[in-house]
């Protein structure tokens, strides 16, 4: 079918380098308004009059419109809010979509790194292949429309951690041979480390009620 043809256009899938794309803001306290506006309200629906067949539409929305849309509402949202939570909820989804094979490898290799109970937390059969990876991070982020918000947010953030732990292994098994790999898989540990903090953080004030 050609892309006259099509009555809609399918927004085109961005790749897992968009984990670390920043978005640049016009008007910071309208952006804020909204975003913290928008993801309240969402959450607040769902999670009152839960519906399985719109929870699954939330769980792939990034598949089937993209992240743009997403990303102009709660990017730019500090870590520790709702939004801020959210968006990273859907990133973390959408780096295992389109690289699962990855995924698979830092989280078997992380697993094996890391001395915690982070594995546990995650809930990620073992071993953890690229289905199964993919399984998880759409179960995770069910869980913050059907389930304990702030267990979803934990689950997350073990996630994180083991992820980050297994990037770190990886680059150390590079940095030898190829630098410049090395480098990408210690950035993406580090962004992943701090995204385990954020959402962790982000699970005690919700706690707390103190997640807005």
């Amino acid at each position: 079918m050609s892309d006259d043809s099509r009555p809609f256009h399918k927004p085109v899938r961005r790749p897992a380098e968009l984990f670390d794309r920043l978005f640049s803001a016009e008007d910071p306290a309208e952006v804020s308004r909204v975003a913290h506006a928008t993801a309240a309200a969402l959450l607040t629906r769902v999670r009152e009059a839960p519906a399985d067949a719109v929870i699954e539409r939330l769980v792939a929305f990034t598949d089937e419109n993209g992240i743009d849309t997403i990303a102009d509402l709660w990017s730019r949202a500090p870590a520790r809010s709702l939004p801020g939570a959210l968006w990273r909820l859907y990133l973390l989804q959408l780096m295992v979509h389109d690289d699962p094979r990855t995924a698979a490898l830092l989280y078997e290799r992380g697993r094996t790194r890391l001395a915690s109970v982070d594995d546990v937390v995650a809930g990620a059969p073992t071993p953890a292949g690229p289905d199964e990876l993919v399984s998880l991070s759409d179960e995770i982020l069910r869980g913050i429309f059907s389930g304990d918000f702030a267990i979803a947010l934990e689950r997350a953030a073990s996630f994180c951690r083991v992820e980050a732990a297994g990037a770190t292994d990886l680059a150390d098994d590079y940095d030898a041979s190829e630098p410049e790999r090395a480098r990408t898989f210690t950035t993406r540990a580090l962004r992943l480390a701090t995204y385990a903090e954020e959402l962790a953080g982000a699970a005690g004030l919700w706690r707390r009620d103190a997640l807005t």
